[in-house]
């Protein structure tokens, strides 16, 4: 059987060390989108309102919608809210982020419509990321819109595109410049006075001078932060587990997989395990990029992932088949997994599928 254990007494453990290093006037921001990043959403939202997170935030409503479901009450940011839920927003009490023209006078007239007065909004600016935000240039439209509004502006924020890279860093610096400067517009010349904030998981440690009002933290509470001295601090809270589901003694010469992906060069064994690309190990830790620790032993991904199973060179290492397999977790950490088949962490885990059990270690 596959399963993700979720140890909620390492999130604690993350929580707390992430907090000793905030500024003791900035506040928290627990980012819950990707089912917790392929966690589980509802216990561990709940697990960081315990531990007195001051907001959640979320990607999309309806990521917001289930919370609010679970009896979630703390404020709840909707970092990429589309126009067309803009109603559900208002009816579950979740605080948009506007970051257009044309988001802005949507969710103006959502809230006319509703006969909503003072509702809490989020301004996003685009420093330089170029995803999503208000460009810097638009800055005197939204103050004047914020002047005649029925919002009630809670924070203004920007994103930091590389908030892990050794500084000093010019892309980085010309950010945190220009965000400083729409700071300065906004207590210029508004008359409501949000608060702040510009800081990722990396930016918490690499930027110890700008926690300003909030830091949104997400991979961090999960266990990773983008950096071997800052992950020391961290414990991964989730580990990937399964069970072998046959053995096949193999030949040289023969081939395992689809498309013959793999050729034995010597005399071996192979085991297969109930784990493929619909569950979220992607092909693309196939051929020797991915590994899965088998009784504290590596053994190498062989040939294609399958959609379902895959397959693993366990040559002479003691197991027998229903002996357990680390996939994440002990011995191999789904950072350093991600980057040996190039990609990154937030993608391996936001990844594992529904059909894997969650279980929980409390």
């Amino acid at each position: 059987m596959t399963l993700l254990e979720i140890d909620l007494k390492k999130l604690e453990h993350n929580y707390r060390s992430l907090r000793k290093r905030l500024d003791p006037n900035s506040k928290m921001m627990g980012v819950i989108k990707a089912n917790a990043y392929g966690g589980v959403a509802e216990p561990i939202a709940k697990k960081l309102v315990a531990l007195g997170t001051e907001a959640l935030a979320v990607a999309y409503t309806e990521e917001g919608v289930q919370l609010r479901e679970f009896g979630i009450k703390t404020p709840l940011l909707v970092f990429y809210p589309q126009v067309e839920n803009f109603r559900d927003i208002i009816f579950h009490d979740l605080e948009p982020v506007l970051y257009s023209k044309g988001s802005w006078e949507k969710f103006k007239e959502a809230v006319k419509e509703e006969k909503k007065s003072d509702y809490p909004v989020h301004i996003k600016y685009n420093t330089g990321l170029n995803r999503i935000g208000f460009h810097p240039d638009e800055g005197e439209w939204v103050l004047e819109q914020i002047k005649k509004s029925s919002f009630q502006v809670k924070s203004v924020y920007t994103h930091l595109g590389q908030t892990e890279a050794p500084k000093p860093n010019p892309e980085t610096e010309s950010q945190i410049s220009l965000f400083e400067q729409i700071i300065q517009n906004h207590n210029n010349g508004s008359n409501q006075k949000p608060e702040y904030h510009l800081l990722n998981t990396s930016g918490v440690f690499n930027y110890p001078d700008y926690h300003l009002d909030w830091v949104r933290i997400g991979l961090g509470l999960y266990g990773f932060a983008n950096h071997p001295e800052w992950n020391d601090t961290l414990q991964p809270i989730a580990q990937l587990k399964t069970k072998i589901t046959q053995i096949h003694q193999i030949k040289s010469g023969e081939t395992v997989g689809y498309n013959c992906g793999w050729k034995a060069t010597k005399n071996t064994r192979i085991a297969v395990l109930p784990l493929g690309h619909a569950d979220g190990f992607s092909r693309q830790y196939g051929h020797g990029k991915g590994w899965v620790m088998v009784n504290g032993q590596k053994a190498n991904v062989v040939g294609n992932v399958c959609m379902d199973m895959i397959m693993v060179d366990i040559g002479d290492i003691p197991c027998n088949e229903e002996s357990e397999v680390v996939v994440i977790g002990k011995g191999i950490r789904a950072d350093e997994l991600a980057e040996n088949a190039g990609t990154i962490s937030y993608e391996l885990l936001a990844a594992l599928g529904n059909r894997i059990p969650r279980v929980l270690k409390t």
